[in-house]
């Protein structure tokens, strides 16, 4: 398996297209990562002379059709009945907001004429497949992440198997699948049988120039978090798959290494409670400090503050935050898992360490501690490496290929009975290997 995405790929050899891209957030309307990778590449694909129209929740106070950036949105607004987005409800939302998302689609169409429809995500999945059928056009599908990944290969609840079987239904009725990474092309390919040569992988991006904090910024962001010591530090949404209480229990092996360390803890989420129970009962107040979301210029300052940041996720099917901290300027120290060995090489852009496993998450953090040279010398490599790879008109020109990709033979599916997708027991990626940096 190749898991070096097609870096390099020349925009100028793709026809423009016009997109349909549907999307369940975008700005002003933004949850997590997926909003910010869909802004980021409708932008890079109309600045390449593409025509992008994305169809979205609509925002108290925002235009129903609007161009911002050369892209033209289409907003949705809710229809009553009102669900809560909650996890108890979110499948009665996910149906509700379909319902007006197409309704919205089907209005830019009127007015608009497309090559292909673009869907990202599960949440939109009714509409992309009501609208491939209704339109005749390519479907392009990107699975940004996967239900059973998040939890471990495992899908413990009743919602957990249905998010399960939307997905697995979006992988197959898609032209052509994209995904962030050679790993989750294999997380894919496991749990949905999809075709290898129908799947792309296509990375995620990062606007470099946003991640570089000024002088007086990194020097104030050590002053606010850094006693006399190191400076290590994370940041993401506080969930369980990011691995934050590895790096809690790492920490007392650190601080015996290394006098005055401090750790910071960026973000918020459902699992912070937890993780400041974990750190009161290691001892560990007077060590961590839990700050919460920090301000767009406040997070890269304290990346290039750290002498150490820390990706210990669990799951991370690409992991876009170790971009933001290489754009940043901050010596890596990542779990070898997902897609983060796909970024980080041991000793040149960084320090890897087995996920779950904090005496080795400890080890790496000392090496970049104890070497200032090491520490400057992957960090300057890590940087180098996001303007070779990972900048949005490079992500825009790959996407672009997937398209005309997608457009080969696509058409209208054949008709067919009722769809019957059986969700196996147990384990969905137990018992396969998955690849390694080896293999490509």
């Amino acid at each position: 398996m190749t898991l070096t995405p097609p870096y390099g790929v020349d925009a100028t050899s793709v026809p423009p297209k016009r997109v349909l891209m549907l999307s369940w957030e975008y700005p002003p309307v933004v949850v997590g990562g997926l909003g910010r990778h869909v802004h980021a590449l409708a932008g890079a694909l109309a600045a390449a002379g593409h025509e992008v129209t994305v169809v979205t929740r609509h925002a108290p106070g925002a235009a129903l059709d609007d161009l911002r950036e050369g892209v033209r949105v289409v907003r949705a607004p809710e229809d009553p009945p009102r669900f809560p987005l909650a996890t108890e409800s979110l499948l009665a939302w996910t149906m509700a907001f379909n319902h007006t998302l197409t309704r919205a689609a089907l209005r830019a169409v009127g007015t608009g004429r497309y090559d292909l429809i673009h869907a990202h995500d599960w949440l939109v999945t009714h509409t992309a497949l009501t609208l491939k059928e209704h339109l005749g056009l390519p479907l392009v599908a990107t699975i940004h992440a996967t239900e059973a990944g998040r939890h471990q290969g495992w899908l413990p609840g009743e919602m957990n198997r249905a998010i399960h079987s939307v997905e697995h239904w979006l992988g197959h009725e898609a032209d052509r699948v994209v995904v962030c990474s050679g790993y989750m092309k294999w997380e894919v390919n496991r749990l949905f049988g999809v075709a290898p040569e129908k799947l792309s992988v296509v990375p995620n991006g990062v606007d470099a120039a946003r991640w570089r904090a000024l002088p007086d910024q990194v020097a104030l962001a050590r002053r606010r978090f850094a006693g006399d010591g190191p400076l290590i530090a994370f940041a993401g949404r506080l969930v369980y798959e990011k691995g934050v209480q590895d790096l809690l229990a790492g920490l007392p092996a650190l601080r015996s290494r290394h006098r005055g360390l401090r750790a910071v803890i960026a973000g918020d989420g459902p699992y912070k409670p937890h993780l400041e129970r974990t750190a009161d009962a290691l001892g560990l107040r007077d060590v961590v400090t839990f700050a919460g979301f920090l301000r767009d210029d406040e997070l890269p300052a304290l990346m290039a503050a750290s002498d150490g940041f820390v990706v210990p996720s669990i799951y991370e099917p690409f992991g876009m935050v170790a971009l933001e901290s290489a754009a940043a300027g901050a010596p890596l120290a990542v779990a070898a898992t997902g897609g983060l060995p796909e970024i980080v090489e041991p000793k040149v852009t960084g320090m890897t360490f087995p996920a779950r496993d904090p005496q080795s998450l400890a080890d790496a953090v000392s090496a970049l501690v104890l070497d200032a040279d090491l520490a400057r010398g992957v960090a300057r490599q890590a940087r180098a490496m996001v303007q070779r790879r990972y900048t949005w008109p490079t992500v825009a020109a790959a996407t672009a290929h997937a398209y005309e990709w997608a457009g080969r033979g696509a058409g209208v599916p054949a008709q067919r009975g009722p769809l019957e997708i059986t969700v196996p027991e147990g384990n969905l990626l137990l018992g396969s290997r998955v690849p390694t940096r080896a293999d490509g």
